[in-house]
């Protein structure tokens, strides 16, 4: 059964914002849906739980090979619920790793796949995972480039920032609907709208505005001081940081600007990033 909804991104790319959305949207409540509980609406695919759960065997989040092999029991599980959507998040790739297909078209109705100016996701990865800029524009150009796993969390599969976004962007055997994070900030009610329709949700204009309305960035901040975010990571001091476009210009060196071109920039110029 093809039930699984996809949130795909990179990392840092506003896949946290879509989801605060989407719960919102989904319980329609009066007030905003607590932060640390947006992942009763969009399960996420590395919890290491659902991978012990479908084993035998004595599961290591921080093997690979051992998580690629078990992946398609885990997504299965999810599909088995026999709900007609099933929202997931993942970071990973739309590629093949150690065999495994990590998207399995079988399984999947639908993606919604958010990408970000990697001038400006650089600063916020570079942030969540403790690297210094520098070591992150490496890591974004490596195909090998990974999620490692630990504790929760299983090994995630990410490679290149540019071979990301091909790969979700060329998806064929499902629809995705592509959204630029810039565009989402410029107007998020025309954004969201888009995602409803992608996902088929029922259509309500006030729940639309009212969901929009709580996922606004500083409602986010301020839930996120007062109870924290079970999301962030030990390396930064808040996960809702700053939540704006073009920050890299003043965070980011020329050489550093650079290198992402370099690297990047057939893929930025394809979605508008550069002229």
């Amino acid at each position: 059964m093809k039930s699984i909804v996809w949130l795909a991104s990179y990392p840092k790319s506003g896949n946290t914002w879509l989801r605060v959305f989407l719960a919102n949207y989904v319980y329609n409540s009066e007030k905003p849906v607590p932060i640390n509980q947006i992942h009763r609406v969009g399960i996420g695919d590395s919890n290491s739980k659902a991978y012990r759960m479908v084993t035998k065997e004595v599961f290591d989040p921080t093997n690979p090979m051992q998580g690629a092999r078990i992946r398609p029991a885990v997504l299965q599980g999810i599909v088995n619920n026999k709900a007609d959507i099933n929202l997931v998040k993942t970071h990973c790739e739309n590629g093949i790793a150690y065999g495994v297909k990590l998207i399995p078209p079988e399984l999947t109705r639908s993606a919604v796949y958010i990408m970000r100016n990697p001038l400006d996701m650089i600063v916020s990865y570079a942030s969540h995972y403790g690297n210094t800029i520098d070591e992150a524009i490496h890591g974004i150009a490596r195909n090998d480039n990974s999620l490692l796993g630990v504790g929760d969390t299983v090994y995630q599969f990410l490679g290149t920032w540019s071979n990301h976004v091909i790969g979700w962007s060329k998806a064929r055997k499902f629809p995705v609907l592509m959204l630029r994070y810039e565009d989402m900030l410029k107007d998020p009610h025309e954004a969201f709208d888009r995602v409803v329709h992608h996902i088929g949700l029922p259509i309500d204009r006030d729940r639309l505005e009212r969901s929009v309305r709580f996922s606004d960035f500083k409602l986010l901040q301020e839930q996120e001081k007062k109870t924290s975010f079970v999301e962030n990571s030990d390396n930064q001091k808040q996960f809702f940081r700053s939540g704006k476009a073009e920050q890299w210009k003043t965070e980011l060196t020329e050489d550093q600007v650079a290198q992402i071109l370099q690297d990047h920039g057939r893929v930025m110029k394809k979605f508008g990033y550069v002229v």
